[in-house]
């Protein structure tokens, strides 16, 4: 059975979330970046690792890319799009509740707790997504995606910026999938849902340049065969390629 032990963005997540607020100022920015620190401080303490001089693995990178590169209005659309990522992944999985819990407890450390109030002005309920957390059954995990869902349809942004911010998020995170010829189960899952997220945000989108790059966003998510690695996970070569496609289509 595979091992959901929170790999915490401890090194980093501070730089992701600081990067994500860029431009904020006043009470709202100082609030921001308390969180950050509190949430880094309790991540090093839970888990012993990152702190002070900690290097960014590819997949932190890859958060930290995306959200710099998103522009100010489309961040809280990428918040939400980046925690929907947990929970279709979560809702997609075969292991059971134990694992979907494991995930969507996963995204809210890493997501939502960094930002909670973006997701309060989207109108997202905390209860609904602690629940599934807790629990992980499909009822919960299903009501916890459907008030993501809600709170997409209010954060307004730019289409095509917020799908390409998933797409960075999950090549990023692929890249690290294989350490010294072994799979990484968790990458490849969060990987796999930051794709699902992206194509889920293609559904549903109008805009003309997301649907232009959604034949190869298909294509994209394709190269993740199942919920769970198989031996052989497509290269990490042929992802960033494909990742290269769908943003090289939407512009």
């Amino acid at each position: 059975m595979t091992s959901f032990r929170p790999k915490l963005w401890t090194g980093v997540s501070a730089a992701i979330l600081l990067a994500a607020t860029a431009g904020c100022s006043g009470e709202a920015g100082e609030k921001g970046a308390a969180n950050v620190a509190a949430n880094t401080a309790a991540a090093v303490g839970e888990s012993g690792e990152g702190g002070p001089g900690a290097k960014p693995d590819a997949g932190e990178k890859g958060a930290l890319a995306a959200y710099a590169d998103t522009p100010s209005q489309s961040r809280p659309a990428l918040h939400l799009a980046h925690l929907m990522g947990f929970l279709l992944i979560a809702q997609k999985q075969t292991e059971g509740p134990e694992a979907a819990a494991a995930l969507v407890g996963q995204g809210m450390t890493e997501v939502f707790d960094a930002e909670p109030d973006v997701f309060k002005a989207a109108g997202v309920n905390e209860a609904v997504l602690r629940k599934a957390a807790q629990t992980g059954a499909p009822a919960d995990v299903s009501a916890a995606i459907a008030t993501v869902e809600a709170g997409q349809a209010k954060a307004g942004g730019d289409p095509a910026a917020v799908l390409k911010g998933m797409v960075d998020i999950a090549g990023g995170l692929y890249s690290g999938v294989m350490v010294d010829g072994s799979v990484d189960p968790i990458e490849y899952q969060h990987s796999y849902g930051a794709a699902l997220s992206a194509q889920a945000l293609a559904r549903h989108s109008k805009d003309a340049r997301v649907q232009a790059a959604k034949a190869d966003l298909d294509t994209l998510v394709a190269m993740w065969p199942s919920a769970t690695p198989p031996a052989k996970p497509t290269p990490a070569n042929q992802v960033a390629a494909q990742t290269s496609r769908v943003e090289l289509s939407l512009s």
